[in-house]
């Protein structure tokens, strides 16, 4: 590319601005950015709208539906009144007698508890003193005698009364349906401030005769959140006393408790602890299940355990639960890992679930670090985006959306905690399209400005290269050309060559006869490169000619005028090398003089190069007043003498290698002895060349190279 010169508008070429220039004249989208994000904030941070809580709770769904629980322990089962128990022993409901003996028979197998998820609020209308008023007509004796049969409840509650079983009781709002039997007792102690999040006003519970024989009280009520189960409430107030739900109370009455322990902190219920084991809940007093895939292998039939088809030995030391999945009895509900899970094997996914110390939890401090996750990632947005190209910025946007979900991952499969990834995400992709829209207007904007100032620089690069290709026409035309400067000629052979390493360049060649005899030669290599270092070459050149011509003697006498006329307006301090030659044509002598540039190599058939190296001096405008002296040397009949500038020997390769001088000798030597002048520097040249494929030259490159032929050919 071509670099403007100065004073043609550089300060407003925005393709070369340094970042934080760039970052300063995008920053207009930060305000926007920055009000967004608080508003993201408060949203987070205040009490959950609906859509918001509905978005957290379907990505906790979405966590449990790919990775649900693996099922550890399987310390709970489920005896299921299903389809084949109604069909063998009729419908639903059952004499209480004939509940009894499924209870009795789970008893036989030492269970550690038996839970009924079944409320039974009204007498059995199969008890015998109920069936002398269902039969018309039935003999009095024989009613007298049905009315004297102990009741079903009764009869039930005898079964139950000495085992471990715990009754459901369900929790209703109607503040009339709240018991009325006195002394009544919770088995609930409470530790600190409690202030339970469910509370139900009214009690449906098992008439008391049953009611009075249970060994615990649980309750079976479920948190359904927009038709899903996620959670359940450990603890809850119940027609004004705290009641456990069914799993907690059943482990209470396996461990032999007397009561559960509710521990309340300055955010809400922490824990309920049975004996020695803590089951943290949320603040509300919710237990958050961490659910298994439906597992089958949970339920045995009631029919094949009143049937003795099952070995009541697998119920010893489990949690029994008894349920109802028969169709129209049975109550189903959808769970993050199922459309349909019957509210028994809720009760024992959460049984299940605290004894392999599996649970979730979402603690409180989980809001407050999902907005500082929010902050931290829109906080990097609003300072990156604007500063950035687009691609860069979607790629730190995703990388921020990808830690944030890695975040969530970490906290799901390392603790069990609930972290909110979607939220955060979702703020920052609007965060980041907000922006990214409000830069992207702004760059449209910049960039018709751009296309004015671009078009402006094209004009003035194109006159810029107008001129330099000028300028290099005018100095390659100014070098002279051996069969334009020595026509006829055959005592000796001349090639010459240069190649800037851009537009123009500071190597110099000249050649020129002094008389009929006598040629000047001359090799230069100016410290500068480009416009300046043409400018130096042509003065330096052209003085040089100018002084030869005039006292053309004595090499050392030229060199050193030469030395004081280009000092002499020399306001940037450049210097050149020279190597200046007189060539007898007639006896093959050369005077010659050496300030600072490379030795130049002969060639001789039969011999390796040698090197016509001699006193020299340093690169003229160095030194001031230097003594410059000559040297001589008479060449053979045959020989060639070969001068380079250094950029020859420094070429560089893809590899950052040198050419150097060995590489240059090797080639020198394998050259055949009859090679003219021109089949060693083209010779040359395509050897730098292949050597700098691809590399653009760092410095100007050239070659003079004569030969000569003797007085007589």
């Amino acid at each position: 590319m071509v670099t403007p010169a100065p004073g043609h508008g550089t300060d407003d070429l925005h393709w070369s601005e340094r970042p934080w220039e760039r970052a300063i004249r995008g920053g207009r989208g930060r305000p926007l950015g920055l009000v967004l994000l608080l508003a993201a904030l408060v949203v987070v941070l205040l009490p959950e709208p609906r859509p918001l809580r509905a978005l957290r709770l379907a990505f906790f769904d979405t966590l449990q539906f790919s990775a649900p629980r693996e099922r550890v322990s399987g310390r709970a089962v489920i005896v299921d009144i299903d389809e084949a128990s109604l069909a063998r022993y009729g419908q639903w409901p059952w004499p209480r007698t004939l509940l009894g003996q499924l209870v009795e028979r789970i008893g036989r197998g030492r269970p550690a508890a038996i839970g009924l998820d079944i409320v039974m609020p009204e007498p059995d209308r199969l008890s015998p003193d109920r069936l002398a008023r269902l039969i018309p007509g039935l003999d009095p004796e024989l009613a007298g005698r049905l009315a004297a049969l102990p009741t079903n409840d009764s009869v039930f509650a005898s079964v139950i009364r000495g085992r471990p079983v715990v009754l459901g009781v369900a929790g209703i709002e109607d503040p009339a349906a709240r018991s009325a039997r006195p002394g009544r007792r919770a088995s609930v102690r409470i530790g600190g401030d409690l202030s339970p999040g469910w509370r139900f006003p009214g009690e449906l519970r098992s008439v008391d005769v049953i009611d009075e024989a249970g060994a615990g009280h649980g309750l079976v009520n479920v948190d359904l959140e927009g038709g899903v189960v996620r959670r359940i409430p450990a603890v809850a107030e119940v027609a004004g006393l705290l009641m456990p739900t069914l799993g907690i109370e059943m482990l209470r009455v396996a461990a032999g408790e007397p009561a559960v322990a509710v521990r309340a902190g300055v955010h809400g219920v922490e824990a309920v602890v049975v004996g020695d084991l803590a089951i943290p809940t949320q603040p509300d007093g919710d237990v958050w299940i961490h659910y298994t895939r439906p597992a089958p292998e949970r339920f045995v039939s009631a029919a094949d355990v009143l049937s003795g088809a099952i070995d009541a030995r697998q119920f010893e030391g489990k949690l029994v639960l008894v349920g109802a999945t028969a169709l129209a009895i049975g109550d189903f509900r959808a769970t993050p890992v199922a459309d349909r899970m019957p509210d028994v094997e809720i009760h024992a996914q959460l049984v299940e679930a605290v004894l392999d110390g599996d649970l979730l939890s979402r603690p409180w401090w989980t809001v407050w670090l999902e907005a500082a996750v929010l902050a931290a990632a829109g906080g990097i947005l609003i300072l990156a985006l604007p500063a950035l190209p687009a691609a860069a910025s979607t790629a730190i946007a995703a990388a921020l959306a990808a830690a944030t979900m890695a975040l969530a991952l970490g906290f799901y499969f390392g603790g069990r905690i609930l972290f909110d990834a979607a939220v955060p995400i979702i703020g920052i992709g609007a965060l980041f399209t907000a922006m990214l829209g409000t830069t992207l207007a702004e760059a449209q904007g910049q960039r018709r400005a751009l296309r004015r100032q671009m078009a402006r620089q094209r004009e003035i690069a194109a006159r810029l290269a107008g001129e330099l290709e000028a300028a290099r026409r005018i100095q390659m035309g100014s070098l002279p050309t051996p069969a334009g400067a020595f026509p006829g000629e055959t005592r000796f052979d001349l090639y010459a060559f240069l190649e800037p390493a851009r537009e123009v360049g500071g190597d110099l060649y000249d050649f020129f006869k002094l008389d009929a005899d006598r040629i000047f030669l001359l090799v230069g290599d100016v410290s500068g490169k480009g416009l300046p270092g043409s400018l130096f070459m042509a003065m330096s050149k052209s003085l040089c000619k100018s002084i030869a011509l005039r006292d053309h003697g004595d090499v050392g006498s030229v060199m050193r005028e030469a030395d004081r006329e280009i000092s002499r307006d020399n306001a940037e301090s450049l210097f050149v090398t020279v190597w200046a030659g007189i060539v007898d044509a007639v006896t093959g002598e050369i005077q010659y003089g050496n300030a600072g540039h490379d030795a130049p190599y002969l060639l001789f058939p039969g011999r390796p190069p040698g090197r016509l190296s001699a006193s020299g001096g340093p690169p003229l405008c160095v030194v001031d007043e230097f003594p410059y002296e000559a040297s001589h040397y008479r060449m053979r009949r045959g020989e060639i003498l070969c001068l380079v500038t250094d950029g020859v020997t420094e070429a560089t390769n893809a590899a950052g290698e040198l050419y150097g001088r060995a590489r240059l000798e090797t080639l020198l030597a394998d050259i055949v002895p009859e090679a003219g002048p021109e089949q060693v520097g083209e010779a040359i040249r395509r050897d730098v060349e292949r050597f700098a494929a691809g590399v653009e030259a760092a410095d100007d490159l050239a070659l003079l190279i004569l030969r000569w032929n003797g007085p007589g050919k």
